[in-house]
């Protein structure tokens, strides 16, 4: 039985046994039921407890379950009923503040091609990947996404990528490059020969990764239990003085009734579901309660640079042009030949050369060459603009992603590429040192040339490139710090923000893979969101806190009284409601935060 059906049946009996009790005058009946109901929860929350403690964890239920028997034995029945209203009332508020969101990657799924297009003498054949041979010859059609890992036998191809890398730029590929599985074919048909099984194939890698990554287990204590131990004693201990030096066992009832640990399981999930309120307002969801904790107290963060310290979207960084051949008239060239292109660096480009009023000139005999770039006729003149070996460019040129231009036969110069940077992520990185992050790494699968350079404008000293995501995994695992973080975006993040203790996704919108396998999803593509839940989480985490030990002073303080025999069972209880009370005020707080932030 789920928990809140547990809290409506409470509710029943109480009803119940009230109309027992005082509609019908039948004090025997209700307290038949109320020990009844009060010994199968006793009976229920010891097995519970037993299995916890085989986990080696300790709770607070030790003390509920004898705070229950007590009262049942020594006839103070609705002190039990009591009790029993907040244990369940507590234990489904905790419930709804983990706010369990563990959902099937169904996006992820959904993208995992589930037949191959075999081609066989001249046929093209539909068969379950399971079934495809390695070696065999695939078809891969426009837009479709690659089963299984192969090599290119068409001449030329332009495949997405990003779902393996995470990188924003198509790959150009040619005939016997490697093409992964994952990656989302061009606008033109091309063929692949298989090199390995379907199973062994980096996309059916990355969901194998995804569902192991999200069976291991966290080690996560609730911040309740570990006050439970010496809270429980101190009890027991209390209890005991004063039998002993009373003879009666009805101050043991007395004693644990507002010794009960409503305070402990009702503070922290109030606290931690205020904190879960606030952060929605500020663009960001926690899914579950218990990562508030992990994330206030991280001191290790990785980041993914495509899409998450960059803004994911090609953009021109430079026109360089040879000497005697100035910018303009670079631009001017190449945007001639480009602005017709569905390519994304000659949109790229098209978009910076109109930004800069720049005009086309007349065009002549347009052509193509697959996998190299593309010829056109300006003013009689030859124009290639493509890769540097098929327009002729120099040796020795040190750029990343460029278009190489040649004019006659002659090198004039190169519009060079990047991934822009987020323009508050230098913030960003200093906002996090300041708040005692010591350890901040990017993860990228990337070159070393581009990441550096990235890494080195936003202050990250810890830099690690060309990364597959299992890769990312084995740096996050080796960690010598604990808990950490991952913030990324993209398919091939998700391995790593599911393993890692929390996962942060930036929402672009789209991006349903890495939302669902986050436990913060920021639902405004703003990097400065990942500062605000570190501050927001710590404030609730210290709320949570303070509001537990507030209510186990006051508990302490009761206990002493009621050692005495000063407070009667019942009005210990009802005492236990106004902890219950100031402790739940007291964690609502975590609805703001404190004023300084």
């Amino acid at each position: 039985m789920k928990n809140w059906q547990k809290l409506v049946l409470v509710f029943f009996i109480a009803a119940v046994s009230l109309l027992a009790q005082f509609a019908f005058n039948a004090p025997q009946i209700a307290r038949f039921i109320i020990t009844i109901a009060g010994g199968i929860l006793a009976l229920s929350m010891f097995i519970e407890m037993i299995k916890t403690l085989r986990k080696g964890n300790y709770g607070v239920d030790l003390l509920a379950i004898t705070a229950i028997i007590a009262t049942l034995l020594v006839g103070e029945y609705w002190a039990s009923l009591i009790i029993i209203l907040m244990l369940v009332g507590g234990e489904t508020l905790e419930d709804y503040a983990a706010g369990r969101a563990n959902r099937e990657l169904s996006a992820l799924l959904k993208k995992t091609p589930e037949i191959a297009h075999v081609v066989r003498e001249g046929k093209v054949i539909d068969m379950e990947l399971d079934d495809v041979e390695i070696g065999a010859r695939l078809l891969i059609k426009p837009m479709e996404v690659v089963p299984i890992d192969g090599l290119l036998l068409s001449e030329a191809a332009l495949l997405d990528e990003s779902s393996i890398t995470g990188e924003a730029k198509p790959m150009e590929l040619q005939q016997g490059d490697e093409v992964l599985s994952g990656a989302i074919n061009g606008s033109s048909s091309i063929e692949i020969q298989t090199s390995v099984a379907a199973s062994e194939s980096q996309f059916q890698k990355i969901v194998a990764l995804v569902r192991e990554a999200a069976e291991t287990p966290a080690n996560f204590v609730r911040l309740a239990d570990r006050y439970a131990v010496p809270f429980t004693i101190m009890a027991y201990v209390i209890a005991a003085v004063a039998y002993f030096v009373s003879g009666d066992p009805v101050r043991i009832a007395e004693v644990l009734v507002v010794a009960s640990p409503c305070p402990l399981i009702l503070a922290a999930p109030i606290a931690f579901v205020s904190g879960m309120s606030r952060s929605s307002k500020n663009g960001f969801l926690i899914k579950n309660g218990t990562i508030i904790e992990k994330l206030a107290t991280a001191k290790a963060i990785f980041f993914d640079k495509t899409g998450t310290i960059t803004d994911g979207k090609i953009e021109v960084d430079e026109v360089v042009p040879v000497e005697g051949v100035s910018r303009e008239e670079l631009l001017e060239i190449v945007y001639t030949i480009e602005r017709s292109s569905n390519h994304i660096l000659a949109k790229a480009v098209s978009s910076y050369a109109e930004s800069h009023g720049v005009h086309a000139l007349e065009l002549g005999d347009l052509n193509e060459v697959a996998g190299l770039g593309v010829t056109g006729q300006i003013k009689n003149q030859l124009i290639k603009i493509g890769r540097a070996n098929f327009v002729g460019a120099p040796e020795g040129l040190d750029f990343e992603t460029a278009f190489y231009v040649s004019r006659a036969g002659q090198y004039i110069g190169a519009v060079t590429f990047s991934d822009s940077l987020r323009k508050n992520a230098p913030a960003v990185i200093k906002d996090l040192r300041q708040a005692g992050f010591d350890h901040i790494t990017m993860l990228t699968g990337d070159n070393a040339r581009v990441a550096n350079k990235i890494a080195a404008q936003v202050g990250i000293t810890e830099v690690y490139s060309s990364m597959l995501p299992e890769e990312k995994l084995a740096k996050i695992e080796a960690s010598s710090v604990h808990p950490t973080i991952m913030v990324g975006d993209g398919v091939n993040d998700a391995p790593a923000l599911t393993l890692s203790d929390v996962g942060i996704s930036i929402g672009t919108g789209n991006n349903t893979v890495a939302s669902e396998a986050a436990d913060i999803v920021l639902l405004k593509n703003d990097l400065s969101s990942v500062v605000k839940a570190v501050h927001i989480s710590r404030d609730t985490l210290k709320i949570a806190k303070q509001s537990v030990l507030i209510g186990i002073t006051i508990c302490v303080i009761l206990m002493l009284i009621a050692a005495t025999g000063l407070i009667p069972a019942i009005i210990g209880a009802l005492f236990q409601e106004l902890i219950d009370v100031v402790s739940i005020l007291y964690a609502l707080r975590a609805l703001k935060g404190f004023k300084n932030k």
